[in-house]
């Protein structure tokens, strides 16, 4: 059986025999400790398959809370994702397959790519980019707002992707905390059908500022006027000229902004040697993509999963990255199930929110296509309460006879998987997993110290890798403050999470998110779970309330659950009272909204109802979907 069930009730979800047999990394554990007894071996090794103009000299320097990767060697990444992967022969082969929500596509080869690519860097480099420059891309989800990304850095300037529909304020100060020489904006994007207006944000934004500006028209071609520039006017008007600057495997390969809790949102800067390196290890073990497969990550080039696992670590692995533009229930909610079959996309990524979407929409819209070529099933981005795991277990990849569903942990400041269900292991509902290879995390208190399995307390890393942020843009103090938030030199993660027996990790939520209720700790998830297993509650979220009843997290109560309209529909009936015996803690009270704050990438906003609650200030909301 593909399900066993423990004597204590426990379930483990295994991955068919055949699928382990055939994996990429079939002996975890024997890798895992390879990796932490010889991590210059280990990543050296890794690091030989990629181009190297100057071989590197030394694998890792690590001067805590300091860590620099292949010193002395010279590459770029994005030669590696292009020329190289063309010398290999891949030049006909597609690398990006775009499709929009009214079943359009395109599709370019590695060859094709290239020579855009090219095109628009010698574009960019007559406007004066030049390497270390700085280059922000509010772009929609398209091709061209991928060219953007690699031509830039192809010439060793840094990018900085600002997600496309975040407002004026963040855009402007993404802007100026990076330095940018020049902005590559859309007009428009679409979701749901209807245009999103970008370019009327994008002009406000950049008002006053000495910015040399590139614009992707696709709404109407206005007149533009100087110093503004037509994308694909400027992309088609430039010979293939330009060729790749070799750079530093230290060379900042982007900045990419996360919001902070309070104060202005941080630049995370990643490196094109370590990032290059750690993204596309993950790749093939963790993700166990095979040469010919069709990888296709639900995100947006906007996030990190989107510059990780959308654009570069598919490309520097010679495979076809998909990416769609608009929503994935429109125009219908079988929309992303017809794409997978008429692809046959063989390894998906995807978010917990989608997960518990498609789960309120139901099985039957998967039910419709072939999904056989579906074998794993990636989630990440906050916790995967278990119903939701076992839903997609049992219904997109046929109760694991077919597939496997891996839940997995990581941050923008990780710049890949970090804590995750290789599929040689069986998937445990509510554990993100077991420390992936080269990671070294732990479960500690306050002071530092390591807890017992099973009792919750901070999570942390106690040593780099190669994809780790080297530092936050213009504020490394802010980067140090990560290895000093908790004694020992660890890396702070800021989310709670518990260990069992065997190393599995579940993560509770944020550290500032997580409650004390009568002694017990309980993260969001928890509550949140319990709430999503009772059939009329499909979305709630939970927090803490402002009254110091219950012996609460520093005088909370709690919990406290907000849900948006129930079963499914707008305007259902609301249940008098929670299902507090389906969980540790009653929630106090239940708040009904019309809809719940989220993120432009799909996570919910907890921290704004909180705040709300308390009266707060709930610190940056410049990714904020409305």
């Amino acid at each position: 059986m593909a399900v066993e069930k423990l004597l204590k009730g426990e379930e483990r979800l295994w991955a068919p025999e055949a699928l382990r047999q055939g994996a990429n990394l079939k002996d975890f554990w024997a890798e895992y400790r390879r990796s932490l007894e010889d991590p210059e071996g280990f990543w050296g090794a890794w690091a030989r398959r990629f181009y190297w103009e100057k071989p590197f000299e030394k694998v890792l320097e690590w001067d805590l809370p300091e860590h620099r990767w292949f010193l002395g060697g010279t590459t770029n990444a994005v030669y590696n994702a292009l020329e190289r992967n063309v010398e290999r022969g891949l030049r006909n082969k597609v690398a990006l397959l775009y499709l929009a929500e009214d079943g359009r596509e395109e599709k370019l080869t590695y060859g094709e790519l290239l020579d855009r690519v090219r095109r628009l860097a010698t574009g960019l480099r007559r406007l004066g980019v030049q390497k270390g420059d700085r280059v922000v891309v509010y772009m929609p989800l398209t091709l061209e707002g991928v060219l953007a990304m690699l031509a830039t850095a192809y010439l060793g300037a840094i990018h900085s992707v600002v997600y496309a529909g975040l407002g004026v304020g963040a855009l402007r100060e993404r802007i100026l905390d990076a330095g940018a020489k020049v902005l590559i904006a859309g007009d428009v994007s679409f979701r749901r059908g209807k245009g999103v207006d970008l370019r009327s944000i994008a002009e406000e934004a950049i008002r006053d500022l000495p910015l040399k500006v590139i614009w992707f028209q696709r709404a109407y071609k206005a007149e533009l006027p100087e110093g503004h520039y037509d994308f694909h006017e400027l992309l088609w008007g430039s010979p293939p000229e330009a060729r790749a600057e070799m750079v530093e495997a230290e060379h900042p390969l982007f900045i990419l902004y996360t919001s902070g809790s309070t104060g202005k949102p941080k630049g995370v800067v990643h490196v094109h040697g370590g990032y290059m390196v750690g993204t596309t290890y993950h790749l093939r073990t963790f993700f166990d993509v095979k040469d010919e497969d069709v990888f296709w990550a639900t995100s947006d080039i906007g996030w990190i999963v989107g510059h990780s696992y959308i654009v570069y670590a598919p490309l520097l692995e010679g495979v076809t990255s998909v990416l769609r533009e608009g929503a994935p229930d429109h125009p219908d909610p079988g929309a992303l199930w017809q794409a997978v079959e008429r692809y046959r996309v063989n390894v998906m990524f995807t978010a917990p929110t989608a997960v518990r979407m498609f789960m309120r929409l139901g099985p039957q819209w998967p039910r419709k296509h072939d999904l056989s070529s579906l074998r794993l099933l990636a989630v990440a981005g906050e916790p995967l309460n278990p119903e939701a795991l076992k839903w997609a277990y049992q219904h997109l990849v046929d109760e694991g006879r077919r597939g496997f569903v891996a839940d997995n942990w990581w941050q923008t400041e990780l710049g890949g998987p970090t804590l995750g269900t290789p599929l040689v292991l069986p998937a445990k509902p509510g554990f993100a997993g077991v420390a992936l290879p080269g990671v070294e995390a732990e479960v500690v208190d306050e002071e530092g110290r390591p807890v017992p399995p099973g009792q919750g307390g901070l999570l942390v890393l106690r040593r780099p890798f190669p994809h780790m942020m080297r530092t936050v843009w213009g504020n490394h103090e802010r980067y140090l403050q990560y290895w000093r938030e908790v004694p020992g030199g660890v890396y702070a993660a800021g989310d709670v999470a518990s260990r069992d027996e065997e190393g599995y990790f579940s993560v509770l939520g944020r550290a500032d998110d997580v409650l004390n209720v009568a002694g017990h700790r309980i993260g969001t998830a928890d509550v949140e779970s319990a709430l999503v297993s009772h059939p009329p509650w499909p979305r709630p979220r939970s927090s803490a309330s402002p009254t110091p009843e219950g012996g609460g997290h520093q005088g909370l109560r709690g919990p406290e659950a907000w849900a948006n309209a129930l079963g499914g529909t707008e305007g259902g009936p609301r249940p008098a009272r929670a299902p507090g015996a389906r969980a540790i803690a009653t929630p106090q009270e239940v708040v009904f909204l019309d809809k719940l704050p989220k993120t432009r990438s799909g996570k919910i906003l907890r921290r704004l109802l909180k705040a709300k609650e308390l009266g707060k200030d709930p610190g940056d909301l410049s990714t904020l979907e409305e």
